[in-house]
C-alpha cells in the first residue's frame, strides 16, 4: 500500500504536467490574473502618488514665488518705468496667467493606459475561450 502523502498535492500535479482538471486551469488563470492586477495596481498606484506630489509641490513653489515676485516686482517695475502700479500689476497678472496656462497645458498630456500587460492577458483568455467553445462545439 502506498503511502498517501507520498501523492502529489493536485497543486503540484497542475503545475508539473498542467492542469489536471478544467476547474484547476480556471483557478491557475483566476489566481494569476489576480496577481497581476495586484502587481499593476501597486505600479499604478506609485505613479499617480508620485504625479500627485509632483503637481502640489509645483503649485506650492508657484504660489509662494507669484506673491514674492508680486510684491516686490510691482515696486521695482513701477518706480523704474516711471509707471502707475495698477498698470504694472495688470502686466505682471497677465504675464502669469499666460505662464499657468501653458504649464497646465503640458501637465495634461498624454498617459500611458494603465494595466498593459493585464489587457493584454484577458484579451488572450478570451481568444482560448473562444477557441475552446468552438473546439467543443465542433467535435460534439
Amino acid at each position: 500500500m502506498s503511502d498517501p502523502s507520498s501523492q502529489p498535492t493536485p497543486e503540484a500535479r497542475a503545475t508539473s504536467h498542467g492542469p489536471s482538471t478544467w476547474i484547476e486551469a480556471l483557478l491557475t488563470i483566476a489566481s494569476s490574473r489576480a496577481e497581476l492586477i495586484r502587481l499593476e495596481a501597486k505600479d499604478a498606484a506609485r505613479m499617480g502618488s508620485n504625479k500627485a506630489a509632483r503637481v502640489i509641490a509645483s503649485i506650492l513653489c508657484i504660489t509662494f514665488g507669484w506673491s514674492l515676485l508680486l510684491a516686490g516686482g510691482i515696486g521695482a517695475l513701477s518706480q523704474l518705468a516711471g509707471w502707475p502700479w495698477f498698470w504694472t500689476t495688470l502686466a505682471i497678472g497677465t504675464i502669469h496667467i499666460i505662464v499657468a496656462t501653458i504649464l497646465l497645458r503640458k501637465s495634461s498630456g498624454a498617459t500611458s493606459p494603465l494595466f498593459p500587460v493585464t489587457r493584454a492577458e484577458f484579451q488572450r483568455d478570451r481568444e482560448w475561450i473562444e477557441n475552446l467553445q468552438k473546439n467543443t462545439k465542433s467535435n460534439a
